[in-house]
């Protein structure tokens, strides 16, 4: 049995031209669901990381801390400025509801962190217009950006 290594290296392309579109053009707003205080979690140092790289975080979480200098919103619907990407750091069983309230949000794109799959969300989002990423680590996809 042969693969299929043109629609294998067209989507790992297509992949990677979407990552850089996210994170280079898509806009400098983004929503950190499941950001909190709390140093320890892996939200917290990513966070720290898109401001370094000039993007303006805003936390949802349901405390609604301040985080990193910036007021925290229990929800997406609670912000009351637009939205461009919608950074999910919540377990996979939530993520596509979360992915649904970027779409009804307006925000441009969604970016399930680290170990965040769900399939079902991903179709839902890219055929609504939206940029999305799964399973990847937009701090460590800038450092690499270079």
């Amino acid at each position: 049995m042969s693969v299929d290594t043109t629609t294998t290296a067209a989507t790992e392309r297509s992949e990677e031209e979407t990552v850089r579109r996210i994170l280079t053009g898509t806009g400098d707003t983004w929503a950190i669901v499941g950001l909190s205080s709390n140093r320890a979690r892996a939200a917290y140092g990513v966070a720290a990381v898109l401001q370094r790289f000039g993007k303006r975080i805003v936390p949802v979480h349901p405390k609604a801390e301040t985080v990193h200098g910036e007021p925290g919103y229990a929800s997406l619907a609670d912000i009351p400025f637009p939205v461009d990407v919608v950074d999910v750091f919540v377990n996979g069983d939530l993520a596509g509801a979360v992915a649904d309230e970027a779409r009804e949000i307006g925000a441009k794109a969604v970016w399930f962190q680290l170990g965040v799959v769900d399939e079902a969300a991903y179709a839902r989002t890219t055929e609504a217009g939206l940029d999305m990423v799964m399973d990847r680590c937009p701090a460590i996809e800038l450092n690499s950006l270079g």
